[in-house]
């Protein structure tokens, strides 16, 4: 068949030629490169698929959904919302208690049961690439779900198991607050501390396949041709954190209730139970939702883009041999599960990935030639990554709230008029917060920065993320304030080397401003770099643009593990007796220096966001000029 040219550089006048023959290029040309575009018919498909229609939605089966009103929409979504509250239930669950029951029940150092978590916390998340490429390439979003969500199951089942059966822990005779804090418990045996850390992750591992693609799966469910989609996603989001939300505050209120009244086995068997009844609720609905066909391989296609862009280096624009930019015929693109992307003047060295020559003949290789919606993928992808790694830092700081916030809560007052709160109730305040603010948003918020911006949703998503960082920068600016205070208040009144004894007369409460503007934070940088992620995305690579997100939170967790190894060995000298800023014994320690430390690299952090978000132009703009 013959190629249907659109227009080439042999058809336009010298004024118009793309590139200069010495490789230069003038503003006005690299405009108009997209124009040089030509439609073929004699390229194979991507994979071996035919042309698919963009993102139509279809059943389980792969066939197109006939009537669209019998599936999809809010209830299917809140379907797909419990299982990522259970999964949030026992992330957080874990991530608080798990450091407790190491120090109490396996006498484990708060240091390296903290490490261990942190460990935790940033598998959970850095694996969901891994998802994300699964469910985006072969499995789809609901077969990944299903999968990698019975792992999980698999995982919390092992934890009970090691909290229920005395086999797994190490003798507890004997083992009392002063022993604990000598350290001359009975240590757990190295198969023990091996059975608990191989099922720790593994239910770490189990979140790969939920974390991206549940807030795709979900906001899949919405008619994207719908005058209200906008809309729909922006509250969907919302939605969407305050049950994330609400799974944190289950399991800081009722997992710690059930600890302290029916010990460790039954605090972990909750978790396993709230996560198989999310399970068998998300399988029941499986007839409601709509699917996305997965693309094929996202890494093979931008291998593709890199190995034909590469062998085309040489090539010039203004060449003789040029025909035009490489792209389908019709309205459809060559990959699955996505509609066709205009081409953008980004990166134009990956355009010769689509550059055809007339030596490239009818057939070619997309190892050497692939289509402009190809490439744009890959543009896209790149584009995307400055944004969610400016948002490591706020995950860095919320990481070393789960495990440092513990332990100062413990040498604190945690009484509210005669009722005794748990320290590790202490981190459901953020949620609280989050909860209130969801709630609100609509009714003060949006209505409010509506006439000061002008955005219809009151602010659009990289103004959202940028309030988030902003806000996370206050709240650990203020954590080393109150540190300070805390240290000096605890060497004043005798308590430097007792810091399992509570301070009576300093309210833990304190600690709740810190906690209420991480919450803050949390909301807006969160659930703006959720739905912003989603936007902007390839539509074949949804999971992948997610697990960015996950990504970026198991980035700050490693770099809390890291940062603390590095404080741990550059702070303290054990010949000199100097303590390290993360001593177990918090009163000795320089806990303030931290957060200090951590507060100006969040306000750098904060000032290259501004600079980024500042050259980043949505795709909406892009399609509208």
């Amino acid at each position: 068949m013959a190629a249907l040219e659109i227009k080439s550089p042999e058809g336009l006048p010298d004024s118009e030629t793309p590139a200069r023959s010495d490789g230069a290029s003038h503003p006005f040309e690299r405009k108009n490169l997209g124009i040089y575009f030509i439609e073929s018919d004699n390229r194979r498909m991507a994979h071996g698929r035919g042309y698919t229609g963009g993102t139509t939605p279809v059943n389980i089966h792969g066939k197109p959904i006939a009537d669209l009103s019998k599936t999809g929409g809010w209830i299917a979504a809140f379907f797909i919302f419990g299982n990522e509250m259970a999964e949030r239930m026992a992330y957080f669950g874990l991530s608080v208690n798990m450091v407790v029951f190491m120090f109490y029940v396996m006498h484990k150092p708060f240091s390296s049961s903290a490490t261990a978590v942190n460990n935790f916390l940033g598998i959970s998340q850095v694996s969901s690439v891994l998802g994300g490429f699964l469910a985006d390439a072969y499995l789809g979003r609901y077969w990944t779900i299903a999968i990698f969500t019975t792992i999980y199951l698999g995982g919390l089942t092992g934890i009970t198991l090691s909290a229920t059966i005395k086999y797994f822990s190490p003798n507890q005779d004997q083992c009392d607050k002063i022993s604990l804090l000598l350290g001359s418990c009975e240590q757990a045996k190295p198969w023990q501390m091996f059975y608990l850390y191989t099922v720790l992750y593994i239910t770490g591992f189990g979140a790969a396949g939920i974390r991206p693609c549940v807030s795709s799966f979900g906001a899949d469910q919405f008619d994207e041709r719908s005058k209200d989609y906008k809309a729909h996603l922006d509250r969907f989001f919302n939605f969407f954190y305050l049950s994330v939300t609400l799974g944190a505050i289950v399991a800081f209120t009722l997992v710690v209730y059930v600890q302290m009244s029916h010990g460790w086995g039954s605090a972990f068997g909750t978790l396993a139970i709230a996560m198989g009844i999310s399970n068998m609720l998300f399988f029941i609905g499986t007839p409601l939702y709509r699917h996305r066909l997965p693309g094929g391989s996202p890494l093979t296609r931008v291998a593709q883009v890199l190995v034909a862009a590469f062998r085309k280096r040489n090539a010039s624009f203004s060449s003789s041999e040029y025909i035009g930019l490489y792209e389908v015929p019709g309205k459809y693109s060559a990959i699955k599960g996505s509609g066709k992307i205009a081409h953008s003047d980004d990166f134009r060295c990956l355009d010769k990935a689509a550059l055809q020559l007339k030596e490239d003949g009818p057939n070619q290789s997309p190892w050497r030639l692939c289509t402009v919606t190809q490439v744009e993928e890959v543009k896209i992808l790149i584009k995307l990554i400055p944004v969610p790694a400016c948002t490591i830092m706020i995950s860095l700081i919320l990481t070393e709230y789960l495990t440092l916030s513990v332990q100062q809560a413990y040498t604190m007052n945690t009484y509210m008029g005669h009722l005794k709160l748990p320290v590790t109730c202490m981190p459901v305040f953020p949620g609280l917060s989050i909860f209130l603010i969801l709630s609100l948003y609509y009714t003060i918020f949006v209505p409010i920065s509506r006439r000061i911006t002008g955005h219809p949703h009151g602010a659009s998503q990289l103004q959202r993320v940028g309030i988030g960082l902003a806000v996370s920068t206050l709240s650990v600016a203020w954590a080393g304030f109150f540190e300070r205070y805390r240290r000096n208040y605890a060497v004043n009144h005798g308590y430097e080397y007792n810091f399992l004894t509570p301070m009576s007369g300093l309210c833990v409460f304190w600690l709740l401003i810190q906690y209420c503007l991480i919450g803050i934070a949390e909301v807006f940088c969160i659930v703006g770099l959720l739905e912003f992620l989603y936007e902007e995305a390839p539509d074949a690579m949804k999971s992948i643009g997610s697990a960015y997100a996950a990504l970026a939170g198991g980035a700050g967790c490693f770099a809390a593990s890291i940062l603390n190894t590095i404080i741990k060995s550059a702070t303290g000298n054990a010949k000199e007796g100097r303590p390290t800023w993360l001593s177990q014994n918090i009163n000795t320690g320089r806990f303030d220096y931290l957060y200090w430390l951590l507060a100006i690299l969040s306000a750098i952090n904060f000032c290259v966001f501004l600079y980024t978000a500042g050259r980043y132009k949505y795709r909406a703009e892009h399609k509208h000029e």
